[in-house]
């Protein structure tokens, strides 16, 4: 009966069991009945092994039979990770579906994490609990700090990632989180609402599964929403890095009356490494002491010096890390490890960092794009959705910057082991194939390039964010949450937290309990999400420091101690963790205090001394010689910039308080006449929660807010009218 196809009715296909046994075949077609019966509501853990491996028939029916799920999150790449992970973590019964099999957060794109400001996000991210900064700790190989001559408020860390390492990593992780369960090889058609409305949630549909009901459920997508990939004159549907498109699935989105548009991205080809000529080329080498993202990866560095290369038991190990910690590792070991002989091939090991190497294009590669530009996807008129603009594709480059001799080519391999492909990051495209080989090998190191895959240009689906609250959750459809590249974002680092911050609020609305929302004032994930839901965007979101008006508030050295109040509500991170960051934030401020109370032999303050731009805090003639570097780090920070910080924290204040006064929802913008029309279509169009949101609407002045505050304080039945 393997062979045998049931019909649609039955929500599931034999022949996609992959049993190999008789036993397999008799607990599959059981499972067959159950589901076709309606008894079941969870479908086994497809993947290419056999079921039993992964997940078996008993355990469903007599542990997982469940009428609803709490969370539903849709598609497992970086946004969907972390959301799934987030409503796990938050008691939440959380189902994680992905149309792919193998294709859990893969890097489709760079293999990389961080750069200026992405690892703001990052570092924000594992301040509250997310699992990207620890991903990329444990799978980098090479680490280096940006902008390192730079102030404090501007530097920032980047990783180069093992891509296939990082999906494995990520993958355990989330198989081996409680609350959890991950179901590949579904693909999710629709956004079910209850007959008779278009507003009230029901779960969600799928080809060949059925429905799934939820509470909530957190669409992350990404690139796959109705996805087309392009090369030269060539395109077909595709998600990119060979997952299906979501055609479906966004055609459901658009008849909920969501608005939708269309962006693009794209990759450069894969290159063998063994083709390359290294030595026409300059190497780019990490940091000797890598700069880490995460507190655990910090914390696993710490123990390798007595534990990591002697392979003690994993058990003697465990007795000396926090248990929260110790649960995590858990779920990142393989179950046939006994010693501790994990992740020696990290830098949280000491482990040997992988070198880039840089070269640039040249007057012939520029020929070459200009001959060929018309038979690009993007010049040739094929793609209508809009770019990146901080990410430009290589036509772009040459059109927009014509008058550059030459662009920067960086050499990036996507993993450690020898024969890792090389990504050339900076050749995007979208030429046809032989145009690259010709491009390609006018690359100074490129000349005898093998080709493993070619660049590509996609275009797909995203849904305007004006359509969003604050929490991520859909104006139109309650419980309805989008995240990620469906935002109008671009980056793993962007999709990561929108997609944390979707997982928290759903759980949250399960729960019933007020939404977590943290404001410009407290984050650059704050920063972006109100650009987002209070800006718009009609091209691909990349997260900048200029973007933040606070950012010597906002740096990422301190986001572990702003963020302290805030992730002990959600209760998503090891509380050792938090225990650690209040110690540490109390320890800052008796160092400030002391700094303060003590005088120089002239009489000069240390503190005032401190703040000289020579002067360093290993200076200090009283320095306290026992302070952890992080601590230092932060008092030295707060005594030279003091003057800056207190201005910002000023300002950050007034600009809370207008936060806080709520727009009443009764409100009508269409009626108060006195409003100017372009205000009163924004304010309609976005419904702003806050006077400080309305004043952040491109086209709202001050004394459109004036109008607004004497309409409200009259109230809901004096609406001014002509």
């Amino acid at each position: 009966f393997k062979r045998k196809r049931v019909d649609d009715d039955s929500q599931c296909c034999l022949s996609r069991f992959n049993a190999t046994t008789y036993e397999d075949s008799c607990l599959n077609f059981l499972f067959f009945l159950t589901v076709a019966n309606g008894l079941a509501t969870k479908t086994p853990h497809w993947t290419n092994e056999p079921l039993k491996a992964n997940m078996t028939l008993m355990s469903i029916l007599t542990n997982q039979i469940s009428e609803h799920w709490d969370v539903i999150v849709v598609g497992a790449g970086h946004a969907g990770c972390e959301a799934a992970l987030a409503a796990a973590k938050m008691g939440c019964h959380t189902l994680l579906l992905e149309s792919g099999h193998k294709t859990v957060a893969l890097m489709p794109c760079n293999p990389s994490v961080g750069g200026l400001a992405k690892s703001h996000l990052v570092y924000e991210l594992d301040a509250l609990g997310g699992t990207i900064g620890f991903v990329a700790d444990a799978t980098g190989i090479q680490f280096r700090t940006l902008n390192a001559s730079r102030g404090p408020a501007v530097r920032a860390t980047r990783s180069q990632n093992d891509k296939v390492a990082y999906a494995t990593l990520m993958r355990s992780i989330i198989n081996n989180t409680p609350n959890l369960t991950l179901l590949e090889g579904v693909e999710v058609t629709g956004i079910a609402v209850k007959a008779g409305t278009n507003d009230v949630l029901q779960g969600v549909t799928t080809a060949k599964h059925g429905l799934f009901n939820a509470k909530t459920v957190v669409v992350t997508a990404g690139t796959a929403l109705n996805g087309t990939i392009h090369i030269g004159d060539q395109k077909w549907s595709g998600g990119g890095d060979g997952r299906l498109a979501a055609q479906q699935l966004s055609q459901s989105l658009k008849e909920l009356g969501l608005d939708t548009f269309r962006l693009k991205t794209g990759t450069p080809p894969r290159l063998d490494p063994s083709s390359i000529d290294y030595m026409a080329t300059e190497i780019q080498s990490g940091e000797a002491r890598a700069p880490l993202f995460s507190w655990l990866g910090e914390l696993l560095r710490q123990q390798k010096c007595s534990t990591w290369n002697n392979l003690q038991p994993i058990e003697e190990v465990f007795a000396r890390l926090p248990a929260s910690v110790v649960s995590i590792i858990r779920g990142a070991l393989p179950q046939e490890c006994s010693t501790w002989n994990i992740f020696t091939d990290s830098v949280m090991a000491d482990a040997e960092q992988v070198p880039c190497w840089s070269t640039h294009t040249t007057p012939v590669v520029h020929q070459v794009i200009k001959e060929n530009l018309l038979r690009s996807s993007l010049y040739g008129g094929s793609i209508i959705g809009t770019g990146v603009r901080y990410c430009p594709s290589i036509e772009d480059k040459i059109v927009k910057f014509s008058d550059k001799e030459s662009h920067h080519v960086f050499l990036e391999p996507e993993g450690r082991a020898c024969g890792s492909l090389i990504y050339p990051n900076g050749l995007s495209n979208s030429l046809p194939q032989e145009a690259q080989d010709a491009m390609v090998r006018a690359v100074p190191g490129l000349e005898r390039a093998r080709f493993v895959s070619y660049g590509y240009a996609i275009e797909y689906d995203c849904f305007n964010s004006l359509d969003l609250k604050h929490t991520l959750e859909t104006k139109a459809v309650p419980g309805l949450y989008l995240a990620g590249q469906i935002n109008g974002t671009t980056g793993y680092e962007e999709a990561a937290v929108l997609g944390f911050m979707a997982g928290v609020n759903a759980a949250l609305k399960v729960r019933d309990t007020a939404p977590f929302i943290l404001s410009r004032q407290e984050a650059y994930v704050g920063v972006m999400i109100d650009d987002l839901v209070t800006k718009g965007t009609n091209e691909p979101y990349r997260m900048f420091t200029s973007r933040a008006e606070r950012r010597l508030l906002l740096r990422q050295d301190n986001a572990r101690f702003r963020l302290l109040p805030q992730a002990r509500y959600l209760g998503v991170a090891p509380h050792e963790f938090l225990d650690e960051s209040a110690a540490l934030s109390d320890a800052i401020a008796a160092e400030i205090q002391r700094l303060e109370q003590t005088r120089l032999a002239d009489g000069t303050p240390l503190d005032r001394y401190l703040a000289r731009p020579e002067v360093s805090y290993v200076d200090l003639p009283a320095s306290a010689k026992h302070t952890l570097p992080v601590v230092a780090e932060q008092v030295e920070l707060a005594i030279k910039y003091a003057g800056y910080i207190d201005q910002e924290r000023r300002q950050a204040e007034r600009a809370a308080q207008m936060d806080r006064v709520v727009i009443p929802e009764w409100v009508d913008y269409w009626d108060i006449n006195s409003l100017r029309y372009e205000c009163r279509e924004k304010l309609s169009r976005i419904r702003p929660a806050s006077f400080g949101q309305a004043a952040r609407i491109p086209g709202v002045t001050p004394a459109d807010l004036s109008v607004l505050s004497v309409v409200i304080k009259r109230g809901k039945n004096n609406i001014m009218r002509p």
